[in-house]
């Protein structure tokens, strides 16, 4: 028994520094990802897009969501980084997953992608509305669309959307267009109004709406044009990434490799956008896109190398951060010209725009207020697909000492002459008074 605890305990020290090599600011890429499934033959039927994955250095680890051995966590430690949930239909997961534990996972700066279908249950519904995403109650609805279908479900429900309404950001989707529309066949959600952290991906046009294809409309769909998101990102306030799609068939081999016209469009595409548009989006999700670090907050006088402890009123000062964003390989530098600093104390005193060199250092220079206190250089940096970046660092100013300010005011020569003035009226009155018969 003794020998046994003894091998456990070596066991553990061996794994533990492995389970903790997770995804971190300065390596975002070479991570382990867990692949839930409800039926392994989705392994072959969206094999390029695990085949992508695998090509950009993923280690993907595919399990059936209902497996009894079924862990995010070992000993304290994470033992992925990411986690695709194919798996709609699945109304519990196996071992000590739970839609707790995934929240969890998330909260802790990892990544999640989702995806549904007409067949999603309670289960997975219940994690999307975690993260602002609420399917369509009805069970049996599904997004058409009479106007934007593709033309080879000319004679079918139009269920089949062909949609190009997709977010204009190319840090979500790259910089390359997606010219061929997306195929989607699936169910339709909406976003929660009070989340800012969830944004549409891809949209359904004005003239779809969400009901059951298969029965007539009794009464209005609640689910109505542009309100309809057919994919959802979330970024968190962590950086963590999620990735929510109504469609499972999105992913699958036959969409990618599906020709695809628009009804009423003369366009024909011999092969749709799903694969370009999927591969583009997984690259954000998985933080080999739109992902920033930054240095330290580099601050001194204006002619000086040195950070000083105290800034005094009125000094000139110059200020830098250098910003970089992972390439996929490798740290390029950031360009934009959104950059801003803020020299805080309660509110800001100072709000500059920061100059960039290309070269990833963004700079300015400005004086400091006339008012003591301790300040807070800060840089809050929001943009729309990118990581958010905030920093600060504490600086107190102080006021003049005695003998720092000037021997002569010059705000005070009004004083200065009054005092003057009235000496020389003294000189001349007395002068007056004594000698005047």
């Amino acid at each position: 028994m003794m020998n046994l605890s003894r091998s456990v305990a070596l066991i553990s020290l061996f794994l533990l520094p492995l389970l903790s090599l997770s995804f971190s600011v300065d390596n975002p890429t070479d991570r382990r990802v867990l692949v839930l499934l409800d039926d392994l033959s989705l392994k072959s039927s969206h094999s390029i897009f695990f085949s992508t994955l695998k090509s950009r250095g993923f280690d993907l680890d595919f399990k059936l969501a209902e497996d009894s051995k079924l862990a995010l966590q070992r000993y304290g430690q994470y033992l992925y980084d990411g986690l695709i949930i194919f798996a709609p239909s699945t109304e519990r997961f196996g071992g000590s997953l739970d839609s707790k534990a995934i929240a969890d996972f998330v909260d802790s700066g990892r990544d999640l992608i989702l995806s549904a279908d007409t067949s999603a249950s309670d289960l997975i519904r219940g994690i999307a509305l975690e993260c602002g995403v609420d399917f369509d109650e009805d069970s049996s609805a599904m997004v058409i669309d009479h106007s934007s279908f593709s033309v080879s479900d000319v004679d079918g429900d139009h269920t089949l959307i062909a949609a190009d309404d997709l977010v204009k950001s190319h840090a979500i989707l790259g910089k390359t267009k997606i010219e061929a529309p997306v195929l989607f066949r699936g169910v339709a959600h909406s976003l929660n109004p009070t989340n800012n952290l969830v944004l549409k991906v891809l949209s359904a046009s004005p003239s779809a709406y969400s009901a059951n294809p298969s029965s007539k409309l009794s009464s209005p769909p609640q689910l109505t044009g542009s309100a309809i998101s057919l994919v959802s990102v979330m970024q968190a306030r962590n950086n963590a990434r999620v990735v929510i799609s109504g469609s499972l068939q999105l992913f699958s081999d036959k969409l990618f490799r599906s020709g695809v016209q628009k009804a009423g469009s003369p366009n024909k595409y011999e092969k749709s956008g799903n694969e370009q548009f999927v591969t583009e989006l997984s690259k954000w999700v998985f933080h080999e896109r739109g992902h920033l670090k930054a240095g330290s907050l580099v601050h001194h006088r204006v002619g000086e190398t040195d950070e000083p402890a105290i800034y005094r009123i009125k000094d000139d000062l110059e200020f830098s951060v250098e910003i970089l964003e992972w390439s996929g390989k490798s740290w390029e530098p950031y360009v934009a010209d959104d950059v801003q600093v803020q020299f805080y104390m309660m509110s800001p005193y100072v709000l500059k725009t920061l100059s960039t060199d290309k070269k990833g250092l963004f700079h300015t220079s400005f004086k400091v207020p006339d008012v003591y206190g301790v300040f807070q250089f800060k840089v809050e940096y929001e943009k729309l697909g990118y990581t958010t970046l905030s920093l600060s660092k504490q600086i107190p100013v102080r006021p003049y000492r005695h003998n720092e300010y000037e021997r002569f005011i010059p705000t005070a020569y009004p004083y200065y002459g009054a005092c003057f003035t009235t000496m020389a009226g003294f000189f001349v009155f007395s002068f007056v008074y004594l000698y005047h018969k």
